[in-house]
């Protein structure tokens, strides 16, 4: 994730023994992810709820970043899975852990149990990477990918992979990225890439996996070693921010809330302007589930229906974090002020999200693609 970096890391053995608050009352949340996912919940959700459900206090540890993060959560629940009932009320965690824990059956179905379940339709409310996590989960927000560029030196920016290498082979130097290290926007490029020209794209996000599948992306990774020798490397996330801001590069792949803070800040070009090329590049979402056995589930299914309710949507997803909702947007717009969203959807329309927004590929796949980038495009 590309958020605020300072982070409360709890180990599972100091998560494991400090545990939560256990007075009558307390709903007590799990979350994943940087600093700002658990400042979200302490400074607006957690008294929002309070507000609206009297005696009732709201307890947040944050674990930590990614799937490590996650993973502590995880095994917290396992570490309890032999007790009648469980002292965490809501998670919110990765794709990839989420989908682990729907297996293991340490999680409960409860989306067709409140009132939003039917507002988030994305496949990434069914599948995560490949896992059947349908009834299991609400994504608290999406991430996306996509093109950044400077329309005033883009006149007619490519709308697609195959316009962007004609763009590239014209234009050299003024396409950057971090390839594949120091950064997810590089990586989610090149996984676009890969849906673009690898073949079996919905094997690659949907699975089954096979192992004998990168034998044939040959082809495509070579023409994506010969599309580098027309970019320039960024350091980074931030990095192809900062050449993007200064013009050193007039296009790159950028997250699309770092990219808007980052202009709500002040520390980037008003001017510039994103796109999601055809046929799409991933984005993630971090999910709200609710452990099998949550000693607070009621609570628990009620802190999700407000937390996914178009209003909190607006306010606490799209407007305080540049985050696209994790409910479909269309329930969102009326909640908004139209200039937030304007400002959120007039470059990415809800539409191209649903056509073009795609989710990273499986895991094995992922492992595949990263080291046959290094063997075969790196060198």
């Amino acid at each position: 994730m590309r958020l605020k970096t300072t982070t409360l890391i709890v180990s599972t053995s100091m998560f494991a023994l400090a545990g939560f608050a256990q007075a009558e009352g307390t709903l007590n949340v799990a979350s994943g992810g940087s600093q700002n996912m658990v400042d979200y919940v302490t400074d607006y959700l957690g008294p929002l709820f309070e507000e609206q459900n009297p005696g009732w206090n709201v307890h947040v540890v944050g674990t930590g970043p990614g799937n490590a993060g996650s993973q502590i959560i995880m095994e917290k629940l396992q570490a309890q899975a032999t007790s009648e009932s469980w002292d965490t009320d809501v998670i919110v965690t990765t794709q990839l852990k989420t989908g682990e824990m729907v297996e293991s059956g340490l999680l409960q179905s409860y989306v067709d149990d409140i009132s939003t379940g039917n507002l988030a339709t994305r496949d990434t409310a069914r599948l995560a990477l490949g896992t059947n996590v349908e009834g299991y989960v609400m994504p608290m927000f999406h991430s996306q990918t996509a093109i950044a560029y400077n329309p005033d030196m883009v006149t007619s920016p490519p709308q697609s992979y195959d316009e962007l290498k004609v763009w590239t082979a014209d234009n050299k130097g003024s396409f950057g990225y971090n390839g594949i290290k120091n950064g997810m926007s590089g990586v989610a490029f090149t996984a676009g890439w890969m849906y673009a020209y690898a073949g079996n794209t919905e094997q690659l996000m949907n699975g089954p996996y096979d192992a004998e599948l990168k034998s044939s992306w040959d082809t495509a990774l070579a023409e994506l070693k010969k599309f580098n020798e027309n970019v320039t490397f960024t350091p980074g996330n931030a990095g192809t921010l900062d050449m993007l801001n200064r013009g050193e590069i007039v296009m790159g792949p950028v997250w699309v809330d770092m990219f808007y803070t980052w202009q709500s800040d002040g520390r980037l070009n008003p001017n510039l302007k994103l796109l999601l090329p055809a046929p799409g590049m991933p984005g993630q979402p971090y999910y709200y589930a609710i452990p099998a056995k949550a000693e607070n589930a009621e609570m628990a299914r009620r802190f999700i229906e407000l937390a996914t309710s178009p209003e909190v949507q607006a306010e606490g997803i799209v407007t305080r974090f540049n985050w696209y909702p994790g409910i479909d947007a269309e329930h969102v717009q009326s909640a908004l002020d139209p200039a937030a969203w304007a400002k959120l959807f007039t470059d990415v329309t809800p539409a191209d999200l649903a056509a073009k927004g795609k989710p990273f590929p499986l895991g094995p796949f992922f492992d595949d693609i990263r080291e046959a980038y290094e063997e075969k495009v790196s060198n």
